[in-house]
This record gives C-alpha cells, structure tokens and sequence, in this order.
C-alpha cells in the first residue's frame, strides 16, 4: 500500500541522511522524496511516498518522531490529502503538423508551454500523479528527449491534522 508521509524538520545539516537511512536500514524503498525550506528558513518540509504494510509505516513513523531534529510527522491518508506532481518535458519537434498535434494534446492535459523553439518544446505538466502518468503515456510516441520530475508534494486538506 502506498503511504505519504510530511515530516517538518530542522533544516540543518546531515537531517534528510539520517531519515533516509531509517528507510534504508529498515529495507524500504523511497520511490519519491521532495524538500524544500518553508517559510521559516529554518525549517523544511519532506514529503515522502513509500510502500508498506501500516504495521510497518506505523513503527517507521515513530521512529522518525524520536530522531532530534524531526518537529513532526504526519502520514497522510488520499482522503485527507491534496497531493501533487511536477514534470517538465522537452521534446525534439521539426514538423510543423507534430508541433501542432502536441501542442493540442498539452492542452488537454492543462498543460503549460514554457519555451518553444525553432527544433524543441519545454513543457510542464503538474496534477495528481495518475494524470501526470496518463498524460506520459499519451505524450510519450512524440519523443521525450528530457524529462525531470518533482516528485510528490502534498499538503493536508483543511479540515485535518
């Protein structure tokens, strides 16, 4: 089961080792991690996706709530969550007519055009990660010459935590 995770921290030196390395020792794998500072410079926030039994994310969530610098955990179930992905894509476009084809089906996954050149087109895409997929997939025959992607970032919706 997918599980997402936000974990507040202080942002210092050797923080996001040691969490990785909880994961690590205990055998999972973090298929996406993403931090950034909040806006108190001196605190980050960590959004983590891993897979697990809840017995076992459970016991990994209090292991994160004992280490120094963690100021608080807090795992995420869909329900109360609004979650998110970031990908930016280039792609390699001579012909007119596949520019215009890719061009039309950006749109229809709300996409956003950020450069386009004489040979090349930079696109970003963000929204929940199975339309970022769907719209891979659907993209993907045009010749994705670059891709970047964020990672999950989520928040808890309003009337939780």
């Amino acid at each position: 089961m997918k599980h997402i995770i936000n974990v507040l921290v202080e942002n210092e030196f050797g923080v996001l080792s040691r969490i990785a390395s909880l994961f690590s020792g205990r055998g999972f794998n973090i298929e996406s991690l993403t931090v950034a500072e909040t806006d108190d410079s001196t605190i980050s926030s960590m959004t983590i996706v891993t897979q697990g039994a809840d017995h076992i994310i459970e016991q990994i969530t209090k292991q994160l709530n004992k280490l120094i610098n963690v100021i608080k955990v807090v795992e995420l179930t869909e329900s109360e969550q609004m979650a998110r992905e970031l990908v930016l894509l280039k792609f390699a476009v001579n012909s007119g007519a596949k520019r215009l084809e890719l061009l039309r089906l950006v749109e229809v996954y709300q996409g956003r055009v950020l450069e386009l050149g004489p040979r090349s087109l930079i696109i970003e895409m963000t929204g929940e990660r199975a339309k970022v997929e769907a719209a891979l997939e659907v993209l993907g025959p045009f010749g994705i010459k670059e891709m970047s992607r964020t990672g999950m970032v989520a928040l808890a919706r309003d009337s939780c935590k």
